[in-house]
């Protein structure tokens, strides 16, 4: 009985993976996507026509709501520009 010499059956292996080795175009770098500031909706008083106390009362109640809800928008969308502008200090070569 002959025995094969195992050598001879890793080299036809060895050169089948040297085919993966062959140069490829290089990949583009990842493009950064700008997701920007939150849309904002546009601030609005609702309308009134108070006619007693409690209407008024009530009244008041709404249109500091209103307020604080477009305050709200605003401190968002300037929390939004300061991280960008930090965010671009960052990125910017020194």
């Amino acid at each position: 009985m002959t025995r094969r010499n195992p050598v001879l059956g890793l080299i036809p292996a060895c050169l089948f993976l040297l085919l993966g080795c062959a140069s490829a175009p290089n990949s583009s770098a990842p493009k950064p996507i700008d997701v920007g500031c939150p849309r904002v909706v546009q601030c609005r008083l609702p309308p009134s026509q108070p006619s007693t106390n409690v209407e008024l009362l009530t009244e008041t109640e709404r249109l500091e709501q209103a307020w604080h809800d477009c305050a709200a928008q605003v401190d968002m969308i300037k929390r939004c520009q300061d991280r960008a502008d930090q965010d671009a200090k960052s990125i910017k070569p020194s």
